[in-house]
């Protein structure tokens, strides 16, 4: 099998499995009630109590249903539609489809290694690693070194590599949070009780220095900067629904959030959505036609 069926494959399970994973997320309530829990650091927390997320904090728990709508509703539609494009020869098909696949990976990582135990972790031991494959193999099933000649001109290049750059800065905000805690002696907002926050090791360990490479290669004309870029921005486009369903799951599960915060945390989260997804369009719409005959 070669790479290009290989991710179609792969794809179709990883969609069948995020399926499941976030409609049990989204529907799956119990008769359980919120209780007090005592962290490791010595706080006081509610726990949500219901649902598959019940061992989860009543701040946290929204947050992750809110995802599952938007995998239910939007992410997986879109990857139905990647896959079905991807299965001919078009490049602009197969680089979406990275793209998209690598929201998938991105969740189900967060759901490994940032949630309470639950009674899917036999699911995400399988979805983790099926749509890791989904993605590399996506990436894999294209000529990356023909991407400059594939490419039009008259694609926002430098413009790209700008709004990467300004991207991968926005999750510097988590710095912000984490340094406040080290000068405090106190820990991280948000950590609750958990052992650690993988969206700071993810945002600021991988996504912002693959959005910066992104750019540099953008700059500098090497073909691996397209894909990169379509695999950043299509994260980011992700981004805006995601933090605006989150929001209405903590609303109304009756978590309070400040007005700064939203406009920080949703605000401006929507607004790095909608121009990620201009650039999106405008690169998938500048590959050259004749490319997708390969």
């Amino acid at each position: 099998m070669n790479n290009k069926k290989a991710s179609i494959v792969l794809g179709w399970t990883t969609a069948a499995l995020a399926l499941i994973s976030s409609g049990t997320g989204l529907f799956w309530q119990t008769d359980s009630n919120p209780f007090i829990f005592n962290t490791l650091y010595g706080q006081t927390v509610e726990i949500y109590g219901q649902g598959l997320y019940r061992y989860d904090t009543l701040f946290k728990a929204p947050l992750l249903r809110g995802t599952d709508a938007v995998i239910l509703f939007f992410a997986i539609p879109l990857l139905i539609l990647a896959l079905f494009w991807a299965r001919g020869k078009h490049l602009r098909g197969r680089i979406l489809l990275a793209g998209v696949l690598s929201f998938f990976v991105y969740n189900v990582t967060s759901l490994a290694f940032g949630v309470a135990y639950n009674n899917l972790f036999l699911l995400y031991l399988v979805y983790f690693p099926v749509s890791l494959f989904a993605f590399i193999t996506a990436c894999l099933s294209m000529d990356i070194s023909e991407l400059n000649r594939q490419v039009s001109p008259k694609f926002p290049r430098r413009l790209t590599g700008i709004f990467l750059i300004i991207a991968g800065c926005s999750v510097f905000v988590w710095l912000l949070l984490i340094l406040e805690a080290v000068f405090s002696g106190e820990v991280p907002h948000g950590i609750d009780s958990f052992a650690t926050e993988v969206t700071y090791f993810l945002d600021l360990g991988l996504i912002a220095p693959t959005a910066f490479l992104s750019a540099y290669y953008l700059f500098h004309h090497k073909p691996a900067g397209y894909l990169l870029a379509a695999i950043i921005l299509t994260l980011n486009a992700m981004i805006g629904p995601v933090a605006l369903s989150q929001a209405l799951m903590q609303q109304r599960a009756g978590v309070l959030v400040s007005l700064g915060e939203q406009m920080v945390f949703v605000g401006v989260f929507i607004l790095t959505s909608l121009f990620s997804t201009l650039l999106l369009v405008a690169l998938l719409r500048n590959i050259q036609p004749q490319a997708e005959k390969q």
